[in-house]
């Protein structure tokens, strides 16, 4: 499963990777990749990924780093800053995008790439949406 996450500067896109691994079980420090480029967390039998390619500068930076492997396997793989090395990505299973509005708060747009995120996001359609 690949998840790209989009945003500017504190949007909340490490804060969104952090609740989401909290929320499977992980409790040691969830720091963000920005200078070490990934970072792996297991819980129970996956693996996770959390990737931020902010840095790179040319996109051979990613092909240099190695990570394509990565992100044709089975893990989950989390990538902030994706625009940065789209052209040798695969297509995202989804697209998160955050904005944080004047108002406060957070907004997000999801959308898919892939059936596998069609059905990933058919299935949290149901959940209420907070007042």
């Amino acid at each position: 499963m690949r998840i790209y996450l989009r945003g500017e500067l504190g949007s909340g896109k490490t804060t969104l990777v952090r609740g989401l691994l909290r929320s499977l079980g992980v409790r040691s420090g969830v720091k963000s990749p920005t200078y070490s480029l990934v970072e792996l967390y297991v819980t129970s039998r996956l693996n996770l990924y959390h990737f931020d390619f902010y840095r790179f500068v040319d996109p051979d930076e990613f092909r240099d780093a190695g990570f394509a492997d990565y992100l044709g396997g089975d893990a989950v793989c989390l990538v902030e800053w994706p625009e940065r090395v789209v052209a040798l990505l695969p297509p995202a299973d989804v697209r998160v995008r955050l904005v944080a509005p004047p108002r406060g708060g957070r907004d997000a747009t999801l959308d898919a790439d892939t059936d596998r995120g069609r059905r990933c996001l058919t299935a949290l359609a149901p959940l209420p949406r907070p007042a």
